[in-house]
């Protein structure tokens, strides 16, 4: 992982890492046909700018608050080839991308929060790796119920 001098550069990155999320997400959402798929990504592309939002408060000075609930985890990704977005991709290839795009964010979080000795700091990258792991949960379930249900 990358050394970080300060706080700020830690934000900073998280800051910079929420924002290519979100372009990640309103990019694939325009290779997508279906409207409800399209609308599905921009509010996860909505979620990241939350995120972003958060940390720039965090920055300011606020706190959020430790994560207490773990998120369960369906590890469909970790058995999921990696696919690349591509124009007009499919609905199972867009959840796929989303799945491990999430689990990345949910390492990346869980990395700095070990990586700083700051308690408010760790317990703010926890809350917001607990909100990735949601996400990946929802792209893991609704994988279930449509791909793998329908055979």
């Amino acid at each position: 992982m990358k050394k970080f001098g300060s706080v700020n550069e830690v934000l900073d990155y998280a800051i910079s890492e929420e924002e290519k999320a979100h372009d990640f997400y309103i990019d694939l959402s325009h290779k997508v046909d279906k409207p409800w798929m399209k609308k599905a990504l921009e509010d996860f592309a909505k979620e990241e700018a939350g995120h972003k939002q958060k940390l720039l408060g965090v920055k300011n000075g606020k706190h959020l608050a430790p994560a207490e609930t773990k998120v369960l985890d369906l590890q469909l990704s970790d058995y999921l080839v990696d696919v690349e977005p591509k124009p007009s991709i499919t609905y199972q290839d867009a959840l796929i991308i989303a799945m491990k795009k999430e689990k990345a964010a949910w390492r990346l979080y869980m990395d700095l929060a070990a990586a700083t000795a700051d308690v408010a700091l760790q317990n703010t990258f926890k809350a917001l790796a607990v909100e990735e792991a949601n996400h990946k949960l929802r792209f893991e379930t609704e994988y279930d119920e449509t791909m793998l249900r329908e055979g």
